[in-house]
């Protein structure tokens, strides 16, 4: 199967966090790692509101979904910022600052690419089996 590829652009705000879950399931219905994409998106999209320039009046973040040979790579695309994504150690008492541990828990591999004008954090899921990709 070749891959396929969609992406959407989502207002800024806390309300549009849902959004991105939403357009997650609907476009991965059915594939097996559905809990933990959706997981993710969310976690992504919090951090571009919160903590990027996509959280400004007016900004915009992007959710991207691929799908290549059973791979499945998410990303969310925020208009930059002063601090990079970081891995931050888990505090038991820490009200916040765990969205990137639960992604590296949950994903096969994840990253960032750009810097303070402009980033997408990614995340990859191990391989489907090939009835939750045909389509």
């Amino acid at each position: 199967m070749s891959g396929w590829r969609m992406s959407r652009h989502f207002l800024g705000s806390p309300a549009s966090i849902t959004e991105a879950r939403r357009f997650v399931t609907t476009f991965l219905k059915g594939w097996p790692s559905l809990e933990s994409a959706e997981l993710i998106v969310s976690e992504l999209a919090t951090n571009a509101v919160r903590h990027s320039a996509s959280g400004r009046f007016g900004g915009l973040f992007i959710v991207t979904i691929r799908v290549n040979h059973r791979r499945l790579w998410l990303g969310v695309a925020d208009e930059g910022g002063p601090r990079s994504p970081e891995l931050l150690p888990a505090y038991e008492e820490a009200e916040g600052g765990r969205g990137l541990m639960l992604v590296s828990i949950l994903a096969t591999g994840w990253g960032v690419l750009g810097d303070h004008n402009g980033r997408t954090v990614w995340a990859v899921l191990d391989p489907a089996p090939a009835m939750a990709v045909d389509r």
